[in-house]
């Protein structure tokens, strides 16, 4: 990983981009395309716009991956709690 920091942005090649992409994700948290810095950039190098637009998108799914859609309703945890005051669900009846 190169550090950016050294990095001159206002003349940096598409292959230097791209070699600075994993530390500007992980600074960006994964957003890059909105940072001012790189207006031009992408403006001169559409293809690495739409490059970074891709791993934002795919950034923005795997993280959705993590997070749950919905809490349980409440009638499944009166279920479950039904179940065990009554002992429901064991294996013990089946001896």
């Amino acid at each position: 990983m190169k550090d950016l920091a050294s990095a001159n942005l206002d003349h940096m090649t598409p292959e230097e981009f791209e070699a600075y992409l994993p530390e500007l994700f992980e600074a960006g948290g994964g957003s890059i395309s909105k940072d001012p810095r790189f207006a031009n950039f992408f403006k001169a190098y559409p293809n690495c716009a739409a490059l970074v637009a891709d791993l934002e998108t795919i950034a923005e799914q795997a993280r959705s991956l993590f997070e749950p859609i919905h809490d349980p309703s409440d009638s499944v945890w009166s279920n479950i709690a039904s179940k065990l005051q009554h002992g429901g669900g064991t294996d013990s009846d089946e001896s």
